[in-house]
């Protein structure tokens, strides 16, 4: 009996987090399915980019696995191969895109970690001092953004005239969704967990401590969480030039980041949907129109996402052949 129990109970978590990952997904994919006549055009429009500005757009993308290694060097004490912590940010933003909120690469890095040496305890807090250093970086870049540029973004380029138009139905659902999964989530495992987040609050808190340090460590650990989500913002300015979008670079700077801030509320892989939805409308109010936002946002999503992900696959698949994960 005590047998079945434990089977129910490990069933009904794994049922929690898929539907936490698998909701958010399905609703977002209504959403793109009543605007599927849109997305087409601006496929069409993606289809006729400027090939150099292109180009651009890859050279940023590969950038934001330089800075993805550099953070995760600086979050730990000891040296990591440079040449293999770099595969290994590559093969974890192919994980990324299968799971939600980081969950795919973190499992990857965890793995790296622990292959090299470190404990799983120290891994693990080496993970949480790079999250919550690229956390505070994305929100200190917002705002020094948004000092610099308070007019980016016009929110009456959504809404002309001043009146504010309906609520899509269908992007309530959304959000309405991940904040009730997000809550029942919290609600049902918080209490359980608590000591142990003492415990390894701790254990993070003293990391943090012997890293600062050491002053290599700091610029590797604060300069690669800073110019990470930079080098995606690049993406988004030389996509959004290869469409021919009349949009100038602080309104993208400031529409990305507004929107990627956001959409990390969204539990879904890689932000797909959630930050997609987020980005076009903040290009739009930055001045693209809809067309063209729509286009910028599957051109960022065509560099990021889906040409690195076969070749991030296999670099997974020899990693792990090769025991470094």
């Amino acid at each position: 009996m005590s047998i079945a129990r434990d089977e129910v109970a490990v069933w009904q978590r794994n049922s929690v987090r898929s539907a936490a990952m698998l909701l958010p997904v399905a609703a977002v994919a209504a959403l793109a399915a009543s605007k599927w006549p849109m997305i087409g055009s601006s496929a069409g429009r993606l289809g006729e980019a400027d090939a150099v500005w292109m180009t651009v757009a890859v050279f940023f993308a590969c950038m934001t696995w330089v800075c993805s290694a550099t953070a995760q060097q600086g979050a730990v004490v000891r040296a990591l191969p440079p040449g293999r912590l770099l595969a290994a940010q590559f093969a974890a933003s192919a994980a990324n895109h299968v799971l939600p909120a980081g969950v795919g690469g973190n499992a990857v890095n965890l793995r790296f970690l622990v292959r090299h040496g470190m404990t799983p305890s120290r891994s693990l807090g080496a993970l949480a001092v790079r999250a919550s250093a690229a956390a505070l970086s994305r929100v200190v870049l917002l705002l020094a953004l948004l000092a610099l540029f308070p007019n980016a973004l016009q929110l009456h380029r959504v809404a002309p005239d001043g009146f504010v138009p309906p609520a899509d139905p269908m992007m309530i659902s959304a959000v309405a969704l991940a904040v009730l999964v997000a809550g029942f989530v919290v609600w049902r495992y918080a209490g359980r967990a608590r000591e142990r987040v003492r415990v390894f609050l701790a254990s993070v808190a003293e990391d943090v401590r012997t890293l600062h340090r050491d002053r290599a460590r700091i610029a590797a650990l604060w300069g690669g969480s800073l110019a990470f989500p930079m080098m995606h913002a690049l993406v988004v300015v030389a996509v959004v030039r290869a469409v021919h979008a009349p949009v100038p670079v602080s309104g993208v700077l400031v529409a990305y980041f507004f929107a990627s801030t956001a959409a990390g509320w969204m539990p879904t892989p890689a932000g797909l949907g959630s930050l997609d939805a987020a980005l076009a409308l903040a290009l739009v109010t930055a001045g693209a129109g809809g067309v063209a936002a729509t286009s910028a946002v599957l051109g960022y999503r065509l560099v990021t996402t889906w040409l690195p992900l076969i070749p991030g696959v296999v670099m997974l698949a020899v990693l792990v052949k090769r025991r470094e994960l």
